[in-house]
């Protein structure tokens, strides 16, 4: 199949749906982590958890980007903005994440921040060329997959000679998050992983060995298409069933072993390793996201404004955190879809377009709480 509109085909889904139902062993629960935010949209926008039998659970992961940044990160970037005047450049998710003081960017710009919602650091870059006088900083998030592209700018402002371009780097790794996920003693059950697809594609599929290998974890890269999670689901039961812990991937159209060895090397080149970072949900986890090497420290704007790190915690009737652990769903929280929606977010899972609960209030999901109750929260 070449086109996405294959990877949709409703006939093609209920015979896989019917597949994993045919596997499914009488007796046995199958726990799955699904590790990425468009995971996550994808099943709950073609309501595929729905397909699935009763004893097959989806487990929403810490896979969202913009959910695992901690208040703390959003505090220092409206310092940034607020505190030393720098023009600073976001993403639009972010500019709506509650911070501190009822703060967030967006409200900051309120203020008289000169906050700026950009649909790349690329637009960042433009503008910091085109504004010498202007110090602009742009708010580096994600995982793996959006890293190479901020190594990209900041060799290009180095070769340029600008200035005036910073990075507030929060760049976070996937395989530090799964760790977690697993070394949590007290944390959700799972029996494998349906693993993140633009991840891979930038590291490939070898990293993840050490799930199966070590922990004894199947995982299955799986693309964002209906039929491709499906199909995941249905590789991670049959290696359950068979006793194996293997690597496998779905996703062989853009997904290869050693992955993108040319935006490897670019990250590692502008890149290193932060001893410790705190991540929403998980706590500060060590070597699990990168700071800039002190050979481009000229576009760092932690070193270059002196931006200390204070942790903030959560707001307390938000359970962004557990469901960013996969221990809660969305609509176990008690302010879902109540004192906390798309258009008054409380928690960051609410903001995203990658979040658990976005996913769930934008395709309805908020409408399966009294199923979920009557079924003892199986499903």
């Amino acid at each position: 199949m070449k086109y996405i509109e294959e990877f949709r085909n409703g006939k093609l889904a209920r015979g896989l749906a019917e597949a994993i139902a045919g596997e499914v062993r009488d007796g046995r629960r199958y726990h799955l982590m699904e590790f990425c935010g468009g995971h996550t949209h994808a099943i709950s926008r073609y309501g595929l958890a729905d397909l699935l039998p009763p004893r097959v659970r989806m487990i929403h992961g810490p896979g969202c980007p913009v959910c695992v940044l901690p208040v703390g990160r959003i505090d220092q970037a409206i310092r940034l903005a607020l505190e030393h005047e720098v023009t600073l450049c976001s993403y639009g998710d972010c500019l709506r994440v509650p911070a501190s003081h009822g703060l967030s960017l967006q409200k900051a710009r309120a203020q008289g921040a000169d906050v700026r919602m950009v649909y790349a650091i690329t637009d960042a870059l433009e503008l910091a060329r085109q504004n010498p006088d202007k110090q602009v900083a742009f708010l580096a998030i994600g995982f793996e997959t959006t890293t190479p592209p901020t190594a990209v700018a900041i060799r290009q402002a180095e070769a340029l000679g600008l200035a005036n371009f910073f990075v507030l780097c929060n760049h976070v790794l996937t395989p530090a998050a799964m760790r977690a996920i697993l070394d949590n003693p007290a944390g959700v059950q799972l029996d494998g992983f349906v693993g993140p697809a633009h991840v891979s594609t930038v590291i490939g599929s070898r990293p993840y060995e050490p799930f199966a290998n070590v922990y004894g974890k199947p995982v299955v890269i799986a693309g964002f298409e209906p039929l491709d999670v499906l199909q995941a689901i249905l590789m991670l039961v049959r290696q359950i069933n068979a006793g194996r812990a293997e690597v496998e991937n779905e996703f062989t159209r853009a997904v290869t072993p050693e992955g993108n060895r040319k935006a490897q090397a670019l990250m590692n080149e502008v890149f290193a390793l932060r001893d410790a970072f705190e991540w929403r949900g998980l706590g500060t986890l060590p070597h699990s996201a990168l700071k800039v090497r002190p050979e481009y420290a000229a576009f760092d704007a932690e070193a270059r404004f002196g931006l200390g790190y204070v942790p903030v915690p959560d707001n307390k009737a938000c359970e962004c955190g557990a469901i960013l652990r996969g221990e809660k769903r969305p609509q176990e929280c008690r302010i879902f879809g109540t004192a906390c929606t798309p258009e008054r977010p409380v928690g960051s899972c609410m903001v995203s377009a990658e979040g658990a609960c976005a996913a769930h209030y934008q395709y309805g999901r908020f409408k399966d709480v009294a199923r979920h109750a009557s079924q003892g929260g199986e499903r």
